[in-house]
């Protein structure tokens, strides 16, 4: 009878072209069977402090493209990074099957929503749109000459000294 693999932990993250996954097994034995499909990834090696049989296989949610993915053993785990078939969409999830795996996280150090990824944009376009705006600050005073003025505030004005209660400072002499 076969020996079954313990499922390694797996953590996840996706861009609109890409896909990461980390298998999390240190010091992997020097050929593990990595199978990668169009759909599907197998993962079966020897490794960690236990040195124990890790195995996983995920098939996806949609398709990648296997010859455009690569992969690296690690010393501390095993990296992948996939090309999407049809970049630009974001999966609502990795997995095809829709139930909650516990050895399957998310990979928040690479994790970019949506929105993000827009905001990553070359920060030149946003200087050239406000370039071709012109005009924005005509009528509005350099903000440096702002902090050199001196101000007319009423909260900067010097405030009297506090009086001393006569009652109170005698009886204290006296104590």
């Amino acid at each position: 009878m076969a020996e079954k693999g313990v499922h390694p932990p797996v953590t996840w993250a996706q861009r609109k072209d890409l896909i990461f996954i980390t298998i999390e097994v240190s010091d992997v034995q020097k050929s593990p069977t990595i199978i990668l499909e169009d759909q599907k990834l197998i993962f079966k090696g020897k490794g960690g402090v236990e040195n124990l049989t890790y195995e996983v296989e995920m098939e996806f949610h949609s398709e990648i493209s296997q010859p455009e993915s690569k992969f690296k053993v690690r010393p501390r785990n095993v990296e992948f990074a996939l090309k999407k078939k049809q970049p630009g969409n974001y999966w609502p999830r990795l997995l095809k099957d829709t139930t909650k795996q516990h050895w399957l996280k998310v990979d928040f150090q690479r994790w970019r929503d949506e929105d993000d990824e827009e905001d990553e944009e070359d920060p030149r376009e946003l200087d050239q749109m406000l370039k071709d705006m012109g005009g924005i600050n005509d009528g509005l005073p350099d903000m440096n000459d702002i902090n050199n003025e001196e101000s007319s505030d009423s909260d900067d004005d010097d405030m009297p000294d506090l009086e001393e209660d006569k009652g109170t400072t005698e009886e204290a002499k006296d104590s």
